[in-house]
């Protein structure tokens, strides 16, 4: 039985990262869904991770030593995405009470604001993130892409550290 390949196995890591993407363009641009800060946030998250896996899939190093590493790598990035997506998550399970006011929009921030602040305000959320607008199989968007992120830190992991 042929086993997939790093370089095809990261490959595929990207172009899942890219249809990720695809549809959160297509859900905002198609269907009029906004998203909210938050929401950006998970998409830069997928966009370096995506980026992780092309490297990884384009370089391919042989020896397991570099492999391991593009599998740090990309495992970092999903990290990061699980962090962001974990904290949107929690927002919209929390009780309409305790859901923070929400802020000024990303762009007026970034204008006005160093951008550690802004990353600061965005990660402590804001109302307009508490607010579910889409859902698939009883997940919200943001769960979803909670989930997509860890199994693609399992897959980047997997694929970089199994015995070949």
């Amino acid at each position: 039985m042929n086993r997939l390949s790093f370089r095809s196995a990261y490959l595929l890591g990207f172009l899942v990262c890219a249809a990720l993407i695809g549809f959160a363009l297509y859900s905002q641009f198609q269907w009029g869904l906004q998203p909210c800060p938050l929401c950006i946030f998970q998409r830069i998250a997928f966009a370096v991770l995506g980026l992780m896996f092309l490297i990884g899939a384009l370089h391919a190093l042989k020896g397991a030593g570099g492999r391991r590493v593009y599998g740090v790598l990309a495992f970092i990035a999903a990290a990061v995405g699980i962090g962001i997506a974990g904290r949107h998550v929690w927002l919209t399970h929390l009780p309409p009470d305790q859901v923070p006011h929400c802020g000024p929009p990303l762009e007026f921030m970034m204008e006005t604001n160093a951008l550690t602040d802004v990353i600061r305000k965005v990660l402590t959320g804001s109302g307009e993130c508490a607010k579910v607008d889409w859902t698939f199989l009883g997940l919200s968007m943001p769960a979803w892409s909670l989930t997509w992120f860890v199994l693609l830190a399992v897959w980047a992991l997997w694929m970089a550290f199994r015995r070949r």
